[in-house]
């Protein structure tokens, strides 16, 4: 099988590194869904779209997996208006929130896509098509007998890796330290990647804090950055 045609196989897919929570949706953000989603929101689809063409010029794109609630998300695109950035997210209040600062901030450079992370990156992203991939505080699933169940397990960061360009970036980051030393054997163990730091990596500028960071740095939490590149 060639490296074009290597897909993770969706159709078997069981384990899921998610809940599906039924959260509440303020009014607020279901008219921000009802309204901006035709224009912001992209359907999951089985081949990539042509992304330059969606967003009306051309740049280098960044992928964000999990985006929570998307403070984080809003203000890395509103600080760099010379990148595309494409968010994945399953929940719809977080969905709803972002979509509301896409138009308080009246950001062009962002889009959306309500879906399992792991089939969209099977399906929608070519490889060698992303400069960049952050993935901000993953579900950590601290008990050791869901630990099936994290993101990051070797098989998605390989397939991780080879949709990154030459010299693109992987960031990762979470505030729990038995996933993160996990997810640094993993990422050390990939052979398409090299780690840009000796351990784990201090907070680039360009991930700012969130408030529920800062609350638990507050309370001494640890928060644990890695940032690999692909050489």
């Amino acid at each position: 099988m060639s490296a074009a045609s290597e897909k993770l196989p969706t159709h078997h897919r069981t384990i899921r590194s998610y809940v599906l929570r039924q959260g509440r949706i303020t009014p607020a953000q279901q008219r921000a869904i009802d309204t901006l989603s035709p224009h912001f929101c992209l359907p999951f689809a089985d081949s990539p779209p042509d992304y330059d063409a969606l967003f009306g010029k051309t740049a280098p794109l960044i992928l964000e997996i999990g985006f929570g609630m998307g403070e984080t998300t809003a203000k890395i695109a509103a600080s760099r208006p010379d990148l595309h950035f494409l968010a994945i997210e399953v929940h719809g209040p977080g969905v709803g929130s972002l979509l509301q600062e896409i138009k308080r901030l009246e950001l062009n450079n962002l889009r959306l896509i309500q879906h399992d992370a792991v089939e969209v990156i099977d399906t929608m992203i070519a490889d060698d098509s992303l400069s960049g991939i952050h993935v901000f505080f993953p579900d950590p699933w601290p008990k050791k007998k869901h630990h099936k169940r994290r993101l990051l397990q070797p098989a998605f960061v390989h397939q991780l890796a080879r949709r990154l360009t030459n010299d693109g970036y992987l960031h990762i980051a979470t505030d729990w330290r038995e996933y993160a030393e996990a997810i640094l054997e993993t990422l050390n163990a990939e052979s398409l990647l090299r780690n840009t730091a000796e351990h784990f990596a201090p907070r680039p500028e360009t991930r700012p804090r969130t408030k529920f960071e800062a609350r638990g740095l507050r309370f001494g939490h640890e928060v644990f950055d890695l940032l690999f590149r692909k050489p």
